[in-house]
């Protein structure tokens, strides 16, 4: 993201009572993220037709931070802080499912490693429960006793869905790396032999692919780094078209 990780200082924001949306946001903020999900789902499986509007990686890419910069910005209040979750680990799976439909092209793969460090600290700021300031980045919720005392509340993501993250991610990072591996990549660059890590080494970005999400599994308490999935974390599920 282009804004810090993390506020150092309060912001006004801080002290601003937020609240949870009302019912007729809460509907029209999903009509819109249901209109966007579609848009960007169709585009992907028409990708390969001249008419698609997403024929590139990058045009994906550049549609789903649209709806990351929408979905970040849920109040982390009750009932909407739920939302807030389950519509990012839509778009997680979504995108992690949709990447490898694309060529894995030297100029893609640092816009996507942007991306993917983009949706890293977008988890951060959830798995925290912080706000979302487009113009400050992340800032810490304080909930004052008058509001506590009468029934704000922010609840924190779910064990399901912790475990859920957890299994988009390193079942994601898995599927990568067998994409930059051959899969996704142009025919003449499977005749030079050159493997994913040569590929990411020549682009300088390694470490980048090493580091995929450390901040979201450290917070899941997995120290950072990815282990080897089992069968069931390697699964991945096509892009969703409504919310389950």
């Amino acid at each position: 993201m282009s804004t810090p990780e993390r506020a150092t200082e309060s912001t006004d924001l801080s002290h601003k009572t937020l609240r949870a949306l009302t019912t007729r946001q809460e509907r029209r903020l999903t009509n819109y993220l249901e209109a966007q999900f579609l848009e960007m789902t169709r585009g992907y499986k028409k990708r390969s037709e001249p008419t698609t509007h997403l024929p590139t990686l990058p045009l994906y890419l550049d549609a789903s931070r649209k709806i990351l910069a929408m979905i970040l910005q849920i109040p982390p209040i009750d009932p909407s802080s739920s939302l807030r979750t389950a519509y990012l680990l839509r778009l997680t799976n979504d995108v992690l499912a949709s990447v490898p439909g694309y060529l894995a092209d030297d100029s893609n793969i640092p816009i996507l490693l942007d991306w993917l460090d983009d949706l890293d600290q977008a988890w951060l700021i959830i798995l925290q429960a912080q706000v979302w300031d487009p113009e400050n980045g992340p800032v810490d919720l304080v909930i004052d006793a008058e509001d506590a005392a009468s029934g704000t509340r922010s609840s924190p993501v779910t064990q399901t869905e912790r475990t859920r993250l957890r299994s988009l991610l390193i079942g994601g990072s898995t599927t990568l790396e067998e994409w930059l591996s051959g899969a996704g990549r142009r025919p003449e660059r499977i005749d030079e032999e050159e493997d994913g890590d040569d590929l990411l080494e020549n682009l300088g970005v390694q470490d980048r692919f090493d580091e995929l999400f450390w901040r979201t599994l450290q917070e899941l308490g997995l120290g950072g780094s990815i282990l080897i999935p089992s069968d069931e974390d390697s699964i991945m599920c096509e892009p969703d078209v409504s919310m389950k």
